[in-house]
């Protein structure tokens, strides 16, 4: 019999480590040792029986060591020798250390909480393309954070319509105007002509301020597709694409991160989907587990959470999470982060978005700083005064805690934030 605890292991820089939270279900599982054995077993090359074609060497070359287990906190560690992944290929290599293991009749709940990539593993992908330091470059904003907005509402307007709100949101001062998540090509809003509408009143803007402005549509579709939008957008002057990452999934995000390779465009990762894997703290996995993962695939952006604003995510978790994808090194703990060394793989910027309006800003700036997205929907649209009108009061409290000075001193001088003020105070 194969056994796969062993307390007395140290793991090895050859290898990767699981970190998951485990609950055992006591009317299949005596104790979270043997918990540990069930996942260490069928997440590599065991089963639920002894067979005679393990011989030997397979189990010596390939058992992973299930050597880390605080029975008071439910936290376990996995070490899986890399031999048992195709090191290019992340699928494969969750379909093992997040594949059936959570369907075990042992478990009651069962979450992975962090990953830690070997460098043979890491050297296999080719990280983000531009990082922090490209985007930077790229839209000319050294130390700021860039400012951006969704148009709202998120699926109705037509092409020219669509055209329209971006124009605005530029005016006012924002830097990014971004498709929504379930945005892609409509009958009312086919891809192309919202591509060739929105572009053009970019180009209008940028030659009115002065400004760099961004434009990110969604090309979410199957791959083959991806590929022709992708094509679209560059030949017609745009620098970014954003695609919905789960949605698309894993395999597909790496395909298109390879096909734009030679290409100059940022990839904007959309999270859609993840709170259906990740928002049970006890079961499925961490955003912080998705976010390395989306590091080591190539997205440039990547929405991480807000803190405040409507969507659910702790400080300590979207903290955390923004550390993983912008931190070279990381020095992890023994309960939410596990080291990891990114080598060169390039960070990646986070996005805070959801429910936030020029208020937030004070708070948005102390708390997650300067190397951020921020975008503001509903709060740049539901201005009384509209879209232009929200897009001014936004970039006024950004400028207000950038002075060193308060919104309500800004307001003074500054209608715009006086009555964004007034309206969600």
């Amino acid at each position: 019999m194969v056994h796969y605890v062993d307390k007395n292991y140290m793991p090895s820089d050859k290898d990767l480590i699981a970190m998951y939270y485990v609950e055992r279900a006591p009317e299949a599982c005596p104790n979270l040792e043997q918990a540990c054995e069930e996942i260490a077993k069928e997440s590599s090359i065991g089963t639920w029986t002894d067979i005679i074609t393990m011989s030997k060497e397979i189990a010596e070359k390939l058992r992973p060591s299930a050597y880390y287990i605080d029975e008071d906190n439910h936290i376990v560690k996995i070490a899986y020798t890399q031999d048992l992944f195709e090191a290019g290929n992340m699928s494969q290599i969750l379909s093992a250390i997040a594949g059936n293991i959570y369907g075990m009749k042992a478990l009651k709940n069962l979450r992975l909480l962090d990953i830690t990539f070997p460098q043979d593993i890491v050297h296999a992908y080719p990280g983000p393309k531009f990082g922090i330091k490209g985007i930077r470059k790229l839209t000319k904003i050294e130390t700021r954070p860039l400012l951006g907005t969704i148009v709202k509402p998120k699926v109705g307007l037509n092409e020219v319509e669509h055209a329209k709100v971006c124009g605005e949101a530029w005016r006012g001062g924002l830097d990014i105007v971004k498709d929504d998540e379930n945005l892609t090509s409509m009958k009312f809003n086919r891809f192309e002509k919202r591509i060739e509408e929105t572009l053009k009143i970019r180009d209008k803007v940028e030659n009115e301020t002065g400004e760099k402005k961004i434009y990110m549509p969604n090309i979410t579709a199957p791959v083959s597709t991806m590929k022709k939008r992708a094509d679209f957008v560059i030949d017609h002057g745009g620098e970014y694409i954003m695609l919905d990452i789960l949605t698309v999934g894993f395999s597909a995000l790496q395909e298109i991160r390879d096909y734009l390779d030679n290409k100059n465009v940022v990839i904007h990762a959309h999270r859609a989907m993840h709170a259906a894997i990740t928002r049970k703290k006890k079961h499925g996995m961490t955003m912080l587990a998705l976010a390395k993962i989306m590091r080591l695939l190539g997205m440039d952006q990547l929405h991480t959470g807000t803190i405040v604003g409507k969507m659910e995510g702790g400080k300590q978790e979207v903290l955390e999470t923004n550390r993983v994808i912008t931190e070279n090194k990381i020095q992890g703990n023994n309960k939410t982060l596990l080291d990891q060394d990114w080598g060169n793989i390039k960070p990646v910027l986070p996005v805070a978005s959801g429910g936030l309006s020029p208020l937030h800003v004070p708070e948005l700036i102390q708390i997650l700083g300067k190397d951020m997205i921020y975008q503001f929907g509903g709060g740049c649209h539901g201005h009384p005064d509209g879209t232009l009108a929200g897009a001014k009061a936004i970039r006024q409290a950004v400028d207000a805690i950038l002075e060193g000075s308060t919104l309500e001193h800004k307001a003074k001088t500054s209608p715009e934030l006086r009555k964004a003020i007034e309206k969600w105070s």
